[in-house]
C-alpha cells in the first residue's frame, strides 16, 4: 500500500514542468522520461547517464509495456529534446546511453561525437579521470544534500573541486546540513574562510593561493558567493 514507508523525494529541473509535460500526449513517453530523470538522480558518476539495460530491465518500466514500446518512447522523448541519445562503446560493447538534456551532458555528447573524448576518459584514466571522480563526489552531494544540478552549479562545483581538497568539501556540506543552510551559496563561503582563514589547527592548507581563492570568488560564477 502506498505512503505507509518513508519516501525520498527527487527534484527534477522546471522546464519539465513547463515545457515538457504539456507537450506529452503519450503515456509511455511521459513514464520513461520521469524514470530516466529518476534514475538520473540516484547516480554516483560525471556524467550521469541511463543505460537502454537499465530501463528494459526494469520492472517499473517494463510493466505493461514491451520492448517496441520502450524504444518508441525513447524515440519521442529523445526527438522532443527531453533526453539526449548516444550510443558509447563502454568495456568494449556498443550501448545505447540517455542523458538529461542540459548544458555540460551536451558538451560531453558533442566532445566524444567529435573523437575529443570516450566515456573511459571520463570515467577511468589518469589526472582527468581523477578530476571526473572529484567533480563526480561533489555532484553526488550536492544532489543528495541541496537538490538538481543546472548548468550554472556544475561549472561552480568543477572550480570548487579543483580548488579544495575533498575532505574540506564533504565536511562543509555536512556543516551547512547541520546548521540547516542547504545551499551552494552557504557551503562556497565554508570552503573560502577555511581557506583564507585555516581550518582545524588554524593552518591554512599551503597550495591554495589567495590569488585562486580570489579568482573563484570574483570570477565568472562569483556572484553566487558573495560575501
Amino acid at each position: 500500500m502506498v505512503g505507509k514507508e518513508k519516501s525520498d523525494f527527487i527534484l527534477l529541473p522546471d522546464f519539465v514542468f513547463s515545457q515538457v509535460m504539456p507537450q506529452i500526449q503519450d503515456i509511455s513517453e511521459l513514464k520513461v522520461t520521469m524514470y530516466i530523470f529518476y534514475l538520473l538522480y540516484h547516480k554516483r558518476r560525471y556524467p550521469s547517464f541511463v543505460t537502454y539495460e537499465e530501463l528494459a530491465s526494469s520492472s517499473a518500466v517494463m510493466t505493461g509495456m514491451g520492448e517496441e514500446s520502450l524504444q518508441r518512447a525513447l524515440g519521442l522523448a529523445v526527438n522532443r529534446g527531453t533526453i539526449l541519445g548516444l550510443n558509447l562503446n563502454i568495456e568494449g560493447k556498443g550501448k545505447d546511453v540517455y542523458f538529461a538534456n542540459i548544458e555540460s551532458n551536451r558538451e560531453v555528447r558533442d566532445k566524444i561525437k567529435r573523437g575529443e573524448l570516450s566515456i573511459e576518459e571520463v570515467v577511468a584514466g589518469k589526472r582527468e579521470a581523477e578530476q571526473a571522480m572529484e567533480a563526480a563526489n561533489i555532484f553526488a552531494l550536492y544532489e543528495q544534500n541541496i537538490g538538481m544540478l543546472t548548468p550554472m552549479v556544475v561549472e561552480e562545483l568543477k572550480e570548487a573541486a579543483k580548488l579544495y581538497p575533498a575532505q574540506w568539501i564533504d565536511e562543509a556540506f555536512k556543516e551547512a546540513v547541520l546548521m540547516n543552510k542547504r545551499s551552494w551559496k552557504y557551503i562556497a563561503r565554508i570552503l573560502e574562510r577555511w581557506a583564507s582563514e585555516g581550518k582545524g589547527s588554524g593552518e591554512r592548507r599551503q597550495d591554495i593561493k589567495r590569488g585562486n581563492v580570489d579568482k573563484y570568488i570574483k570570477g565568472k560564477y562569483g556572484h553566487l558567493v558573495k560575501r
